[in-house]
């Protein structure tokens, strides 16, 4: 990662940690950005300036760092309702609609996001876009058994669609075991319309269109860090 690129992350992810207050139960999300986040929180923790704060890990991954930091961790069943989550994204509209799921994490991520009471999103500049598609595939994640139909369907909507690999060519499989779909649909007109379309779809049990979810978003850039809210857009 380009250090001036970390840099900018850190700092967001940073300010957003100082909408953590003590008692909160708090979304740990996923990726580098939201990396830096666990690793503030887990800070402050062990310095005494937060207390009794318990954290919603987004991946599997984030749940064995943050247990590594000393973080202590609870679930959606025993913790139902979170108060604030700070998670990263791949692009951001001036509507704060975002794509996310690049890396993999997409469908816990909504979960989470989606039992949130304050999504707190953070970037760098570089991720901010005047419509979402243009600079990111919608990642898409379907069952195993499905995956073939979807990625014609996907083809069929006017997306050039690809299964996700990993390692040796091998597919990519989410915490759930299933697979992802990037969709290439170039700039999307109409997110709500193509949201209800995958939505629609057996086989697809989540996507990256994260619409209406963000409550605020985090900026870091060469002019320093802002914080933006839907009336103020991009």
């Amino acid at each position: 990662m380009d250090k001036t690129v970390e840099t900018y992350r850190r700092q967001a992810a940073e300010r957003a940690v100082d909408l953590v207050e003590s008692g909160m139960v708090v979304g740990l999300g996923h990726g580098n950005t939201a990396l830096f986040a666990v690793r503030r929180v887990a800070e402050l923790l062990s310095r005494g300036d937060l207390n009794d704060v318990i954290g919603v890990p987004c991946s599997r991954s984030v749940a064995a760092e943050a247990e590594r930091l000393g973080i202590p961790l609870t679930d959606l069943e025993n913790h139902p309702v979170v108060d604030v989550t700070i998670d990263g994204a791949d692009e951001v509209d001036p509507n704060l609609n975002l794509i996310k799921g690049g890396g993999g994490a997409l469908l816990r991520e909504k979960i989470v996001a989606q039992a949130t009471e304050r999504e707190v999103i953070v970037v760098d500049e570089a991720k901010l876009s005047p419509m979402l598609g243009t600079q990111r595939p919608v990642p898409i994640e379907v069952v195993p058994f499905g995956w073939r139909p979807e990625l014609e369907f996907l083809s069929s909507l006017g997306a050039e669609a690809d299964l996700r690999l990993w390692k040796y060519d091998t597919p990519f499989e989410s915490d759930q075991g299933n697979l992802i779909l990037d969709a290439n649909f170039g700039p999307i007109d109409d997110l709500y319309a193509l949201a209800a379309l995958l939505n629609a779809r057996a086989s697809i049990v989540g996507h990256g269109l994260f619409l209406g979810l963000a409550s605020v978003v985090v900026v870091a850039g060469s002019e320093g860090v802002r914080v933006l809210r839907v009336e103020e857009g991009v």
